[in-house]
């Protein structure tokens, strides 16, 4: 193996990830100004928030799965120069994400009596469900944009994404601020006041996106002019052939971190906000691997369509390595942190909650190393998925998520994460051994099917 041949695509890798990567870390941003504001009114209250989200990112995780179909069919035609086909693909996958956005926010509604009996602390359900409420409504938004996110991605065009992001952070944090704790005159809505800065920046993410991709030559004849209701049954079949199967991967993925949150609600309240500080750092660094990842599919989606199978591979081991650089620094950074980092979601100079401030922080920085852990598996995971997804190779790697999920991640979580046992602790090795089981088979997957295509090609 000559070394330069991978890092040589380091440049234009990261180029390409960097925008995916600043626009998550943009949502994971708003998710933690969110989580540090609502820490300041108590730790009933942060654990509330981390309760509702905990049923978001379940149908979150569906639509943005089901999203991704759009991207490696948008790469492929873009490669070959065919317009209709790109176009296609994205006035279909845009109806689909529309549809799904409308069908996860109907069943959110009818799922949260759940919460009363899922051996919750009552006060913080009762927090929980007016704020689900309205943050369940801008999942329709939220899911819309990621066809628009998932199309440009494909087209190369990863920076739009991001700026409409930006954007609707800066508003939802302002809305936040104002809304949250009553300032300039307006109510003070605590967490509720949380749920609607969430709902308005989506709205406005979504038009934002839309406009700048209407301004730019080479994707306004995409997003203009689209005759929604005009469809046809392949390119129907064929994204949701693509797209159910990655839905269903992401959806075993964030259903083991949020059975993680249910397992800590049953520890009280603190475990439960400690676990949520831990996730939200944790899913910080996780968007550096996410925005990989989608380099990964683009990049893979490029060669498929030259049918170059050779620098396919040579390419998307050279996303690995650089997600491996990046998942080392980011576990060292736990390690040394672990300690600071949980103190800036909670006040210190609250007497009153003092003894279970101190407990949240305590349990915090325990789970910060085990955060430290996983980053590598973590991050290996998540590319091997992207890269296979732009082989539009989906089913395989389902079946290998629930299995590394479910079969071997969640019975361990369950077991050592009891009270007698390692509490919180003991939630984290499950999503270990999940994370690293997952990240093993897929890059298997990957270099079997690849060593396959390579030596078909040769033939």
């Amino acid at each position: 193996m000559v070394l330069s041949n991978y890092t040589k695509e380091f440049k234009y890798n990261l180029k390409l990830a960097s925008p995916v990567m600043l626009g998550m870390l943009g949502h994971t941003f708003v998710s933690f100004v969110d989580n540090v504001m609502v820490g300041q009114l108590g730790a009933a209250e942060l654990a509330a928030v981390s309760l509702g989200n905990s049923f978001i990112f379940i149908a979150m995780s569906i639509g943005i799965g089901f999203s991704t179909a759009i991207t490696p069919l948008v790469a492929e035609a873009d490669t070959e120069n065919n317009f209709e086909k790109g176009k296609s693909v994205f006035k279909h996958g845009l109806f689909l994400c529309t549809v799904l956005g409308l069908i996860l926010f109907g069943i959110l509604l009818f799922a949260k009596p759940l919460m009363y009996i899922m051996d919750q602390p009552k006060e913080v359900v009762d927090l929980a469900i007016p704020y689900l409420d309205l943050v369940a409504f801008s999942l329709v938004p939220l899911i819309v944009f990621q066809a628009f996110k998932q199309f440009s991605d494909g087209l190369s065009l990863t920076k739009y994404p991001m700026y409409a992001t930006i954007v609707a952070n800066l508003l939802n944090v302002a809305i936040n601020y104002v809304l949250i704790f009553g300032k300039f005159g307006f109510p003070e809505m605590g967490i509720v006041g949380a749920a609607v800065g969430t709902l308005v920046s989506r709205f406005v993410m979504v038009a934002y996106l839309w406009w700048l991709l209407a301004k730019r030559e080479k994707s306004k004849a995409y997003v203009t002019n689209i005759k929604i209701f005009q469809l046809k049954k392949h390119p129907l079949r064929k994204l949701s052939n693509l797209g159910l199967p990655s839905a269903m991967q992401m959806f075993f993925e964030v259903g083991i971190f949020t059975a993680a949150i249910w397992l800590s609600g049953t520890l009280g309240a603190n475990a439960q906000a400690a676990n949520q500080i831990a996730l939200n750092l944790s899913s910080m660094t996780f968007m550096v691997a996410t925005g990989l990842s989608v380099a990964a599919m683009v990049r893979v989606g490029n060669q498929k369509g030259l049918n170059d199978f050779k620098a396919l591979k040579r390419i998307a081991e050279s996303i690995f390595m650089v997600g491996f650089i990046f998942a080392v620094i980011f576990a060292l950074f736990f390690v040394v942190f672990h300690q600071f980092l949980p103190n800036m979601y909670v006040d210190l100079n609250d007497p009153e909650n003092a003894i279970d401030t101190a407990e949240v922080v305590q349990i915090a920085a325990t789970l910060l190393l085990a955060a430290a852990v996983f980053q590598i598996s973590d991050s290996l995971q998540v590319i091997a998925l992207g890269a296979l997804r732009g082989l539009q190779d989906v089913k395989i790697p389902t079946v290998i998520t629930f299995v590394s999920y479910w079969v071997v991640g969640f019975p361990i979580s369950y077991y050592l994460g009891k009270a007698e046992v390692y509490g919180s602790f003991g939630i984290w090795i499950g999503l270990i051994a999940g994370l690293s089981v997952a990240a093993i088979l897929l890059f298997i997957r990957f270099n079997l099917l690849t060593k396959k295509l390579i030596a078909k090609s040769s033939n």
